[in-house]
């Protein structure tokens, strides 16, 4: 009954189990009060709208002053020659027209094979009846803005005049997918080949059926990778069977194929199961907390050293202590706890080597936040389109989520190297790079 009592109380804020598995209902994680007001904090730095520089500015008004003073109405002395006391810039959307160009294919009379011939569309115009630009933004919205199929339409209507039916964007999108393709795979190789990478996974849905959509990322590119399983061979697909990085990841089983001193395991998905440790109540209370406050020191030396108040070496000599410690309490808890806690202390002990690759390996972090920040995004947008309905519709979603967190990830313009994509899909030109620095 108790075992029972316990997996009723299991939440992701005290197991390994993902936020969108909490049950309805399920309070929201309560944060200590700091006693700060709301807003900004004294000393805080305000910041304020900039002015467009001139070459921006489209038109000038020029206000004079006004002739009596607005305080007591007296005459004011106005010169003309003066710069302006103030400056006030109004950014407005002129209505959009969309630009229409209409081809006129003509046809000659062929007697020898008795039929007309018509002109072929010139060199770089799409078969159907939307641009590489208008195509890039439908991709976005859908993409990137999670709108539905249906809000794309109204929008394209209401903001831009342009009506396009539902079935449309399915097919444009198919489009955007096969423009990416190869800007995709290009990636992916990249990825194999950095020295830190971080991977995860989350449902997905594809034709009512469960499946699982997969992210590899580092600090430039993000891959996302949507399969009908979970396992081992769909994480060695991504990173690559001769994957010789560090792998930062949680303690699922499909990671395991990795050496342990080439891996780091998540420091924040231990903290969850410790915190439950300590729901547990008795010995598994007390070590619980214990496990807690070392890794309170743990992050606040690791914050030092990352931001460079702390030298690595220095670092290095402060965490041995604090690593034989929590060694030791996880093997004390795997022998006087109850079993669940025991066990769950035995599984992290057997990884125990991964626990510290950030202690030795510059360039690598103790939590796996990266990759779980790129997959939100696709987490918020399954909850709103379930999943896809079809292959085709996987490989799209696959495909725009690894074009759009890598631009992100370089502050590039999305809608600019999609529509980049496009002009070369039409051209047969080499897609453009995903990577940094193209």
């Amino acid at each position: 009954m108790a075992e029972l009592e316990a997996r009723l109380r299991s939440t992701s804020r005290n197991s390994s189990k993902p936020p969108s598995s909490d049950p309805p209902g399920t309070p929201p994680r309560k944060s200590e009060p700091t006693g700060r007001k709301p807003g900004g904090q004294p000393g805080h730095k305000g910041r304020k709208r900039e002015l467009m520089p001139p070459d921006k500015v489209t038109q000038v008004v020029a206000v004079p002053a006004p002739e009596r003073c607005t305080g007591c109405t007296g005459p004011l002395l106005r010169l003309e020659s003066t710069p302006p006391a103030r400056i006030h810039q109004v950014v407005e959307l002129p209505r959009i027209v969309p630009e229409v160009r209409q081809y006129e294919l003509h046809a000659g009379w062929c007697a020898d094979c008795n039929a007309w011939r018509c002109a072929p569309l010139p060199a770089g115009v799409p078969e159907g009846n939307f641009g590489p630009r208008l195509t890039g933004l439908i991709a976005l919205c859908t993409g990137r803005l999670r709108l539905s199929k249906r809000l794309v339409q109204e929008l394209l209507e209401d903001v831009l005049g342009v009506e396009l039916a539902l079935g449309s964007v399915s097919n444009l999108e198919q489009w955007v997918s096969q423009a990416l393709a190869a800007s995709v795979s290009e990636a992916r190789a990249y990825v194999q080949t950095q020295p830190a990478v971080h991977q995860d996974e989350t449902g997905w849905w594809q034709k009512h059926a469960r499946a699982w959509l997969w992210v590899a990322s580092t600090t430039t590119v993000a891959v996302f990778l949507i399969v009908k399983s979970r396992g081992k061979a769909v994480a060695q697909t991504m990173l690559g069977q001769g994957f010789r990085g560090t792998l930062i990841s949680d303690r699922w089983c499909a990671y395991n194929w990795v050496h342990a001193l080439k891996r780091q395991v998540c420091w924040a998905h231990l903290v969850r199961e410790f915190e439950g440790f300590v729901e547990r109540g008795g010995e598994a209370k007390r070590l619980g907390a214990r496990l807690l406050a070392e890794v309170f020191v743990l992050f606040e030396w690791w914050h030092l050293a990352r931001d460079g108040l702390l030298k690595r070496a220095t670092f290095q000599r402060k965490m041995r202590p604090l690593m034989r410690e929590v060694e030791r309490l996880l093997a004390e808890a795997a022998q006087v706890c109850p079993k669940p806690v025991a066990g769950t202390a035995r599984e992290i002990l057997k990884l125990k080597e991964a626990l510290w690759t950030f202690v030795y390996t510059e360039g690598v972090e103790p939590t796996n936040n990266l990759a779980e920040r790129d997959l939100r995004h696709a987490v918020i947008w399954r909850k709103t389109s379930f999943g896809t309905q079809s292959e085709d519709g996987s490989r799209f979603v696959e495909r725009i989520l690894t074009a759009v967190m890598s631009l992100r990830k370089q502050e590039r313009n999305v809608l600019d190297a999609l529509t980049a994509s496009l002009e070369a899909h039409l051209h047969g030109a080499p897609a453009p790079s995903l990577l940094p620095g193209t």
